[in-house]
């Protein structure tokens, strides 16, 4: 049986092996860790589906391989019930020591089938013997449902365009209404875009900048005077999405101080009610940055309008807030955004606890891509480095991306001419023009706020 390198979300092109739990000639269990892979987002065991004897690495430890390429062949009789072997991909018929295939009823069996070649019958016997013994989904071949959506099948004006060319457009920005179709009835096919790409037509705007190449960076600098460390996956991942987003969302910025010291009186209030366990541990513990993301997700809630995504020619808006959490990880690797589900309509114990859970794992690479994909909007906060104030670049396809600097006291005048002291911090809300105008992103701001100032109703 072929081991192949899993999809671990649609937009994961590869990944990285970093550890094999099994070497050649160990015999392997269904449910055995086979090996440890290593995405730009995330790390995961791969186990092994079926039974039998490990014949051949093929992808060793430290090295990447796409997404579908042949790893590792496994082999034996709990590889014989696999779908697909390495003598089946070559002969076209089933190993040696599987067993004969009981013949499928004429109604189950394809009129094609019977004057197919030798080698495709072969095959189709291979795989309908594999559907009976193993059940009706084939885990190698699964039909997963994408986990993005790259557009609508009918464009403007009634032309239709096939789902690859939807997907092969979407990402190389290519716009496909200014495609020339071939397909019959006018329909734009995947050549079509293919022919676009390569022809530099039908782009979305310029290229985006790459910046010089490495060499010319290099002969600015004294040679030995530094040290080359190569770019990991997520980095480049970073470097690509973020050029992208600075280059095709129009952003503009909006800041304003917010009070805290009602906040951190709550906050306290609420940590030392918390009830304990056993082991003298709290039930919950609330943080600066939790109440932070509460209300913003509120805020959300009353200005509905904002709670929205821009997708190629429409907004998407949403009933539910999900708020991204900046997490950067360990010594500069990179930059990791789970989000939090639902930020405005879980209790507040709840939130906390399933944001510490998300953070704890994304420090890990232990999140499922369905962990840090979608929101509408993201907080960031330098604040415990002691950053007053800075704008962050917003994470399509999100909207908005709330910037929180560090809390410190400042003076302030008093009604009756004098001097006070409050605990402020500076907050930049990063907008993207498409979605959110001025005033709208005004009425945002000003409710976060509100909401931060008046914060008993964040615990509700």
């Amino acid at each position: 049986m072929d081991i192949l390198m899993p999809q671990l979300g649609e937009t994961v092109a590869e990944g990285k092996i970093t550890t094999w739990f099994k070497q050649p000639g160990d015999t392997v269990a269904p449910g055995d860790n086979l090996f440890e892979i290593e995405t730009d987002k995330v790390s995961m065991e791969v186990p092994a589906i079926t039974g039998g004897v490990l014949a051949e690495i093929r992808v060793p430890a430290g090295q990447a391989a796409p997404v579908g390429a042949v790893v590792a062949i496994l082999s034996g009789d709990g590889a014989a019930a696999g779908p697909a072997t390495s003598e089946t991909a070559k002969t076209g018929a089933p190993p040696a020591n599987t067993a004969a295939a009981p013949a499928p009823a004429p109604t189950q069996a394809p009129t094609q089938t019977k004057s197919a070649p030798p080698a495709a019958a072969a095959h189709a016997v291979a795989s309908v013997t594999s559907s009976l013994r193993n059940g009706p989904l084939d885990p190698f071949h699964a039909v997963r449902m994408p986990e993005r959506n790259f557009g609508p099948a009918r464009l403007a004006g009634g032309r239709t365009i096939t789902p690859l060319a939807r997907r092969l457009a979407a990402e190389a920005g290519i716009d496909v209404s200014r495609i020339t179709a071939t397909g019959p009835y006018g329909r734009i096919l995947a050549r079509d875009v293919q022919s676009a790409m390569a022809s530099g037509a039908a782009t979305a705007g310029h290229a985006l900048a790459t910046g010089p190449s490495a060499e010319r960076v290099k002969a600015l600098y004294e040679a030995g005077s530094y040290a080359e460390v190569p770019a990991d996956g997520m980095r480049k991942t970073i470097a690509a999405r973020l050029v992208e987003a600075k280059q095709t969302v129009p952003h503009f910025y909006l800041s304003c101080d917010v009070t805290l010291d009602r906040l951190l009186a709550l906050r306290h209030e609420a940590n030392g009610s918390a009830p304990h366990d056993r082991d003298g541990k709290p039930a919950w513990h609330l943080s600066v940055n939790d109440l932070v993301v509460r209300a913003l997700a509120r805020a959300l809630v009353q200005v509905p309008a904002a709670n929205a995504v821009w997708a190629a020619d429409r907004i998407l808006r949403f009933d539910r807030v999900d708020i991204g959490i900046a997490v950067a990880l360990d010594d500069g690797q990179g930059l990791i955004t789970p989000v939090l589900r639902d930020a405005a309509g879980k209790a507040m114990s709840v939130a906390a606890a399933e944001t510490k859970d998300l953070i704890a794992r994304a420090r890990d690479k232990k999140l499922k891509p369905g962990e840090y994909q979608g929101g509408v909007s993201t907080v960031s906060n330098l604040g415990m480095y002691g950053i007053k104030e800075f704008a962050g670049i917003i994470n399509p396809p999100q909207s908005t991306l709330l910037a929180v600097g560090a809390a410190e006291r400042r003076p302030v005048e008093a009604e009756g001419g004098g001097i006070r002291f409050e605990t402020r911090m500076t907050v930049t809300l990063s907008c993207d023009h498409r979605v959110v105008d001025g005033a709208l992103g005004a009425r945002l701001l000003a409710a976060f706020r509100h909401a931060i100032e008046h914060p008993t109703g964040l615990l509700m």
